[in-house]
């Protein structure tokens, strides 16, 4: 039987960071539903556009910083083993620990790309300047 190749520094170090920000994730997911409270009250109270578009903006930071914490967790529930064997990684994911992490992870990766094609506003593009004015002319 073959001896266990010891985990290298580099996964070792990768875990601690991941174990560090999954200690993150009920702060940040509380964030994000912070964010969203505030985008939703905007909308309903008729925020102008530049305010709906910078709550939106924040949603999507705190969505995707949750998200990473999400996937974070998921690495390090793993252990640190997963970074370097990808057989172990592979039957690691299979447990129920992992995948309701990774069930997780995905949920706030989906919401966070729909919330980017349908809820940040867009704000208005400045008019062009029309041609011939003294804005649109070059000097050379």
């Amino acid at each position: 039987m073959a001896k266990r190749t010891p985990v290298s520094p580099e996964a070792a170090a990768k875990h601690e960071a991941d174990v560090a920000l999954a200690g993150r994730f009920d702060d940040l997911f509380a964030q994000a539903q912070e964010a969203e409270r505030a985008l939703r009250h905007g909308e309903a109270n008729g925020a102008s556009l530049e305010e709906l578009h910078r709550a939106g903006k924040r949603l999507d930071s705190a969505l995707t910083d949750v998200m990473r914490a999400a996937f974070a967790a998921q690495r390090a529930e793993i252990g640190p083993r997963g970074y370097d064997d990808r057989i172990y990684r592979r039957k690691a994911m299979a447990t129920p620990p992992v995948r309701a992490w990774t069930m997780e992870a995905e949920r706030l990766l989906t919401l966070r790309e729909s919330h980017r094609l349908t809820g940040i506003v867009r704000l208005p593009r400045p008019p062009a300047a029309a041609p011939g004015s003294a804005a649109s002319t070059v000097t050379a």
